[in-house]
């Protein structure tokens, strides 16, 4: 089907999007075209506002507007808990649970042979590092929480085996989530379940 050239590329730019397909992608541009131009301009300005002023925090990892982030610099925090997450979205939804409140560190990605994706990709040199310089060994426990798929379990054995010398304890969320999940999708109570039934690697 033939469309003007400023809507064929508005389409090709939402279809880049996870989870927009073509169909959905039409849809969008097209409710894009028909809302008020001060709107456009207003989501237009959000998203260069959030690219520009968001960073990774140079402790943790996650998403961040203030580096250090607000979870890494709060006193209210348990430095002996590190949850080792997969994506900055996957500490949001433990967040929601309201019972962890220990501290985080985010790989930015799964090791993934398949995809080219080795250890050296993600960030388990940082969290190395991180463990290196806690020489009064304020973290006791290092719970593993990357996603229970063949991507996360490979991930999570593989960081097991690089930590257990280290003499820290090494836990793996239990299986309230369903294998081949993704975390952000779990609801609280699952990730609540998750959370106290973790166990040691």
């Amino acid at each position: 089907m033939f469309y003007p050239e400023p809507v064929s590329k508005l389409m090709s730019a939402l279809s880049k999007l996870p989870g927009i397909g073509p169909k959905t992608a039409q849809r969008l541009s097209y409710y894009i075209l028909s809302m008020p131009k001060n709107e456009v301009q207003n989501l237009s300005s959000a998203i260069i506002e959030a690219k520009e002023k968001m960073m990774n925090c140079s402790i943790c990892g996650d998403l961040t507007d203030k580096d250090p982030c607000e979870i890494c610099r709060s006193d209210l925090r348990d430095p002996s808990y590190l949850c080792i997450v997969e994506e900055p979205k996957d500490v949001i939804a433990v967040e929601r649970t309201r019972e962890y409140k220990g501290h985080y560190h985010v790989l930015h990605g799964a090791i993934s042979p398949m995809d080219g994706i080795g250890p050296d990709d993600i960030r388990i040199k940082e969290l190395l590092m991180r463990l290196g310089t806690d020489q009064d060994r304020t973290i006791k426990e290092v719970i593993l929480a990357t996603d229970p798929n063949v991507e996360g379990e490979a991930t999570a054995m593989y960081i097991a085996r690089l930590l257990k010398p280290l003499g820290v304890k090494v836990t793996r969320l239990a299986h309230g989530i369903p294998v081949g999940g993704d975390l952000e999708y779990a609801d609280e109570v699952t990730l609540l379940k998750a959370l106290e039934g973790r166990r040691e690697m």
